[in-house]
């Protein structure tokens, strides 16, 4: 009995003893909001740098863009010249994702961008991209319009009117439930007052919108296509900021014209979540070939 008490006593001091280290080391691979935006500017600095050492990449670290998968420092890397002050940051700290929208130079000619990146122990491990550079890439092209974050996107909701991370998404998935069924009051998308949906830079619903106006003001009962093939899967959920991204492809019949056949339209789509209710939609987005799949493994 004598000995099976001084063993056990033995375990308590060492389980004692190993629990701070345990959790030292955690908290040193843990990677917050504050380590998720470095991480991303580390990113996006390494790309005007043209030096991929710059960012905090893993050792293996894969990397697509526009879903063909290219060795590291190939691709936006080499061409990259300068950082415009649009970027908004999605920051999904449970998954650790760090995704972003922003708008880059290639030479002064300018690029729609968005990207998510898979952050494990403080480290880039996988890195998927989608580079828009001109209308016929993106049907729908103004950067120039882009001139900062959208303080709707970018600004905090009040903590008390934050939304589950569940009931989030599911929200959020109503969005392409819409778009499948062609409206969004047949999927009840809960817009509030005054929301509105830009993509590529153009203001394509709510007040002030440019596509067919004033039927497009109202996102709930604005005109839609149906687009049966849509498919959507989460990219990040930003619960701080009440922002949820959706990877969609809008499958068949999503691009205009001719020579669009045998392509489908591709967007990395934002939602502004809080209160119960959508309050800004931010898409970047390219035409690719039908069912390309996404680069993320």
């Amino acid at each position: 009995m004598r000995r099976s008490n001084t063993f056990l006593a033995a375990l308590v001091i060492a389980a004692a003893f190993c629990l701070p280290l345990r959790v030292a080391a955690q908290t040193r691979s843990a990677c917050d909001r504050a380590c998720l935006t470095d991480v991303i500017t580390r990113y996006l600095d390494s790309l005007v740098a043209h030096d991929p050492k710059r960012a905090p990449l893993a050792e293996r670290a894969r990397f697509t863009e526009d879903a063909v998968e290219m060795p590291i420092g190939e691709g936006l890397w080499k061409t990259a010249s300068k950082l415009r002050p649009f970027r908004t940051d999605f920051l999904d700290v449970r998954e650790g994702t760090a995704a972003v929208h922003a708008a880059i130079e290639e030479s002064g000619a300018p690029v729609l961008f968005a990207a998510r990146l898979k952050v494990v122990d403080r480290r880039i491990t996988e890195i998927e991209t989608m580079v828009v550079r001109n209308q016929q890439e993106g049907v729908l092209f103004a950067p120039d319009s882009l001139a900062q974050p959208s303080a709707a996107m970018v600004a905090a909701p009040p903590k008390a009117e934050l939304v589950p991370r569940d009931a989030m998404i599911e929200l959020a998935l109503r969005y392409p439930g819409g778009l499948r069924v062609g409206s969004f009051e047949k999927s009840n998308v809960p817009f509030a007052s005054g929301a509105y949906r830009l993509e590529n830079g153009v203001r394509m619903g709510g007040p002030g919108c440019t596509f067919r106006p004033p039927s497009c003001e109202n996102l709930r009962t604005q005109q839609l296509p149906t687009l049966a093939e849509i498919t959507a899967s989460v990219v990040a959920v930003d619960e701080e900021n009440g922002t949820v991204l959706l990877r969609m492809d809008f499958g068949k019949g999503s691009l205009p014209g001719p020579q669009t056949e045998g392509k489908s339209l591709v967007t990395f789509e934002a939602f502004k979540i809080y209160g119960g209710q959508v309050h800004a939609v931010e898409a970047i987005f390219e035409g690719m070939p039908a069912n390309t799949p996404s680069g993320w493994h």
